[in-house]
């Protein structure tokens, strides 16, 4: 069948989704056009409100609605503790655990010199600027042990390891090549407590 050029549009957007490939997009394609146009057309326009109604916290570089976001701007949070996550879905999944309660920093990628993630693109200067006003005693290197991760790590704690701060990583209970998102909570709460000086 040869699809129409809107339509392949469509299935390339969908097929930009973590963990949609090809047929799960055409899939999905078919299905939106299949429906009531009201659908689909509702669904369009909360993903254009939703999308526009955020912006990134100028403190931790997190995605909200506010900023400073809510996590920056609670009183009840301990600048003792910083965790550094990869994304922000992961201060969710952490969040979840109901274990922590410092601040966090967004990364936004791992260090990939392949894919064009350097030192830039993973916001160190304002990470070394959010340690510097913070002045936490911990610092959490909450990133999934794959290769981009450890080298992250690495990196993140050659330039900390002078700044009188401790420096832990989650346990590797993680499976190595794993994503936080896909840990159960027990995993995660386990491998969180387990946490040691990198």
């Amino acid at each position: 069948m040869i699809l129409s050029e809107n339509l392949e549009k469509l299935i390339q957007a969908l097929n930009r989704f973590p963990g949609i490939g090809r047929k799960t997009a055409q899939r999905l394609a078919w299905f939106l056009i299949a429906q009531d146009k009201n659908f689909a057309l509702q669904l369009a326009d909360t993903i254009k409100t939703t999308v526009e109604s955020f912006t990134t916290c100028h403190l931790c570089n997190m995605l909200s609605e506010s900023d400073p976001c809510p996590i920056c701007n609670a009183t009840d949070r301990h600048d003792t503790h910083l965790c550094v996550v990869e994304s922000n879905s992961d201060i969710q999944i952490i969040e979840n655990m109901s274990e922590f309660r410092g601040r966090y920093f967004v990364l936004n990628h791992l260090l990939s010199p392949i894919d064009g993630y350097g030192p830039e693109q993973i916001h160190t200067a304002e990470l070394l600027n959010r340690i510097s006003v913070l002045q936490p005693s911990e610092v959490i290197l909450a990133l999934k042990p794959s290769s981009e991760g450890e080298a992250t790590m690495h990196y993140l704690w050659e330039l900390l390891k002078d700044k009188n701060v401790t420096i832990t990583r989650l346990s590797t209970g993680i499976p190595f090549g794993g994503d936080l998102e896909y840990s159960s909570i027990n995993t995660l709460a386990n491998a969180w407590k387990r946490r040691y000086t990198v």
